[in-house]
Parts: structure tokens; C-alpha cells; sequence
């Protein structure tokens, strides 16, 4: 099994199937893959049928790939898609995590730069900014808890 199947698996225990929150701006989801995304990607039936297979191949064209996560320790790479997954700034954090200069560009530096990170010292910064983005949201009241509880999750996964 490749780091990206086991990040997908992890990834799907975070965000479960269908949901359609009317306080949720990314709208109707299913296995976390809003309506707008399915759409793009050529999806058109309906979103409560999107295949689990549909949503893979989505995750790992639209938020696996581009970051080059095959690159890194399996823990960091999960941590990132997760990230990028649900929402965040994803470079922006690779960078500071990492201690690499904060340009908001993916680049060789970068990659170099997570790839060097201890990985467990990585987890904990990249969490702490992604932490800080989520209070800074007004949506925090709403989905907080959620979003601690993934988090969370997300660490006792790293550790093991």
C-alpha cells in the first residue's frame, strides 16, 4: 500500500460520508469532496452517490500531487493533505513549519526544507499554525470543536 492509499484511508475516517450543513460554505459534501469540486473534476451525479473511488482519485489529482507529498515522511504527508483537504494555507504552513522563508510558493527550497524537518517537530508546528488559522475563522464557533477533535485525531495518528 502506498503512503498516499494509507493517508486517504486516515482521511476518510475524518470526514465520513454525505453532509449538507447550511452553515458549512463548502456546501454539500461527500467522503469531504464539496459539490463545486465534484463538479469540476467531471463529477454529475448526485452528490449523496459519489463513489468513495471518485473521491480518491480527486484527492489525489487535486490535493496530493501538487504539494509533491509522495516527497515526505508518510506522518508529514498526511498532516499536509489533511490540511489541504479541509481548507487552510498549506505552503504558507509547510514553510513555517519547516523554518523555510515564508513566500507562499511551492519550490524546490521548500520541498528540500520539509523533507529535512524532523518529522515529529514538523506535526507539532504545522498543528500549531493550522490552530491559529482555524480561531482567526468565524466559522470557529460553528465548527471548532469539529476541527479540534480532527486535529487531535490527526496527532494520535503521527505518533504512532
Amino acid at each position: 500500500m502506498s503512503s498516499f492509499d494509507d493517508a486517504f484511508t486516515a482521511l476518510i475516517g475524518n470526514e465520513g460520508k454525505y453532509v449538507d450543513n447550511p452553515a458549512d460554505p463548502g456546501g454539500a459534501t461527500m467522503w469531504g469532496v464539496t459539490e463545486r469540486v465534484a463538479r469540476a473534476s467531471g463529477y454529475t451525479g448526485a452528490m449523496q452517490d459519489l463513489p468513495q473511488d471518485t473521491a480518491k482519485a480527486i484527492a489525489k489529482k487535486l490535493y496530493w500531487d501538487p504539494l509533491h507529498l509522495d516527497e515526505f515522511d508518510p506522518r508529514v504527508a498526511f498532516q499536509i493533505l489533511d490540511a489541504n483537504y479541509n481548507g487552510g494555507h498549506c505552503v504558507i504552513w509547510m514553510q513555517g513549519a519547516s523554518g523555510s522563508a515564508v513566500d507562499g510558493l511551492l519550490g524546490p527550497h521548500t520541498i528540500i526544507a520539509v523533507s529535512k524537518t524532523d518529522p515529529l517537530k514538523f506535526m507539532m508546528r504545522w498543528n500549531a499554525l493550522r490552530l491559529r488559522y482555524y480561531v482567526s475563522l468565524r466559522a470557529w464557533v460553528t465548527f471548532g470543536k469539529g476541527w479540534i477533535n480532527r486535529i487531535a485525531n490527526n496527532l494520535l495518528k503521527g505518533a504512532l
